[in-house]
């Protein structure tokens, strides 16, 4: 049995918790989200609490029971508090703009060093947030939080040498040193 998976999850005010044919619907003050359910696991919901259970002991299974109880905990904490991530941009003239698209989906234009200006238009859910060269990306889902923000990031990830590029507030890159060049003797 996993310990991960063996810890229930504590629901909190205000948020409501449904579960039918193998889906979770969860509804909180930011918004709701769902998720569908393995077939090999059970959950069961008492007062306050959601408990996930393993039907089997296989080896899958067990890796599911703990992968399913965390999911189901990032499903509560994104309807209550949400999640963000949050990207800096480091090089000489590398900035970002917010603005709407015409179907009023958030965008971002990025220049970041390329002939052109890139454009990237925010999936459903997701915010966007700018603080000088600072990126928020936050929404309820965790997923669609870190790939958005991955996203963003492989459009100019940070190169060694320099340290130019967009990175995560909280990543470290360190630099490698140059070409040295070795100075020889006359002979």
């Amino acid at each position: 049995m996993s310990k991960i998976g063996k810890k229930p999850i504590l629901i909190p005010e205000g948020v409501s918790v449904n579960i039918e044919d193998n889906v979770i619907l969860v509804k909180g003050p930011k918004g709701e989200n769902s998720l569908k359910l393995n077939k090999n696991l059970e959950i069961s919901k008492k007062e306050n609490k959601i408990m996930v259970l393993a039907k089997s002991k296989s080896k899958d299974v067990r890796a599911l029971h703990g992968l399913y109880r965390m999911l189901i905990f990032n499903l509560v904490e994104g309807v209550v508090n949400g999640f963000e991530k949050k990207l800096q941009l480091h090089g000489l003239g590398y900035r970002v703009a917010s603005g709407n698209t015409e179907d009023g989906k958030q965008k971002l234009t990025l220049f970041l060093g390329f002939s052109h200006p890139i454009d990237f238009i925010a999936k459903e859910g997701i915010n966007f947030a700018l603080q000088k060269n600072n990126i928020i990306v936050s929404g309820i889902d965790k997923q669609q939080v870190g790939e958005t923000a991955a996203k963003i990031r492989a459009l100019r990830p940070p190169e060694p040498y320099k340290g130019k590029g967009i990175r995560y507030a909280d990543e470290v890159v360190h630099k490698k040193p140059g070409k040295a060049v070795v100075k020889t003797q006359g002979v």
